[in-house]
């Protein structure tokens, strides 16, 4: 009976450990189903980035000539389109970015006034002068201001060469917006490498998602899987980081952490899209690249869905 009676509190204990790690694991609330889920974007009173958004970029690393040239080429082709004007153009995407405007006390009726994106400081630190894993409070801070010199009517984008870690990356995120903590907080940017970093999750479509996985693996429209998919992840935070720069603007909250239009629509880059598949998309005859948008220069990006306050739902070039 003794026995008996330790067995079954044995089994109490164990059970109640099972159910106490469930329960802890979900205590954020479901994660977020951009496939079934309906988002709500709400105004949070604060501000977004309008008119003219100068970027600072920050090559950490060697990041490469095709990581460079692809990323300012895709800057470009977010307010200049293509002179041969395929459709569709990067500036079409831009536009539902540029919309977010409405969405402000005191915006006019009509089509939201153009937010230029232009890049107007440059810096390339091959020498690892802060070694090769950066963190948020050590590192981020004494970057953005070696290159802005306190300058903040710029916007700071880290961007990490192949063997270079940024903490707060590859858990879910392969690139993020975030404040520092100085007295007055500023909005920056930064950008992982997925060639070492997280490649099965962050160089996502142009790699399996995970053995198995039921979706196409497409080509990267310039040839470079890092390049590519660096835009992808760069184009979702710079959406999501103009339209909440300071943690208080335009979001979808739910009840695990605020999402921005971009972030709603994750995994999602044309008609049909389902887990693991990334949907239709286009390709190019000649190279077999998939892209969905036309840029600067004839260059051709893959484009991650956004949130479309006019349909409010997840909206694909």
């Amino acid at each position: 009976m003794g026995s008996s009676s330790s067995l079954s509190t044995r089994l109490l204990v164990l059970a109640l450990s099972v159910s106490l790690l469930f329960t802890s694991s979900s205590g954020h609330g479901h994660s977020w189903d951009p496939y079934t889920d309906k988002a709500k974007m709400i105004h949070h009173d604060g501000p977004m980035l309008t008119k003219n958004v100068k970027l600072a970029l920050i090559w950490y690393g060697d990041c490469g000539k095709d990581i460079k040239n692809t990323m300012r080429n895709f800057i470009k082709s977010l307010v200049l389109p293509g002179k041969d004007h395929l459709q569709p153009q990067v500036t079409r995407w831009w536009e539902v970015v540029e919309s977010y405007q409405a969405m402000m006390p005191g915006a006019k009726p009509g089509k939201s006034p153009k937010i230029k994106v232009e890049v107007v400081k440059q810096s390339t630190n091959k020498s690892y002068k802060h070694g090769k894993v950066l963190t948020l409070q050590a590192h981020i801070p004494i970057l953005i201001e070696e290159l802005t010199k306190g300058d903040t009517s710029v916007l700071p984008v880290i961007v990490a060469a192949r063997d270079v870690s940024i903490q707060g990356l590859c858990n879910g995120k392969c690139a993020d917006h975030l404040l520092t903590e100085d007295p007055k907080p500023r909005p920056y940017i930064i950008v992982g490498n997925p060639e070492t970093e997280c490649p099965e999750e962050c160089g996502w479509p142009f790699v399996p998602a995970e053995p198995g996985s039921k979706g196409p693996v497409l080509k990267p429209p310039s040839g470079n899987m890092a390049a590519d998919a660096m835009v992808i992840a760069f184009a979702s935070t710079l959406a999501d980081a103009v339209t909440n720069p300071m943690e208080n603007g335009i979001y979808h909250e739910n009840s695990a952490t605020p999402l921005g239009p971009a972030a709603v629509c994750k995994g999602i880059f044309g008609p049909g899209a389902t887990p693991g598949n990334p949907g239709k998309v286009r390709t190019d005859p000649k190279t077999g690249g998939n892209f969905n948008a036309h840029g600067n220069k004839s260059k051709r990006f893959l484009l991650p869905a956004i949130w479309n306050p006019a349909t409010k739902a997840c909206w694909t070039l």
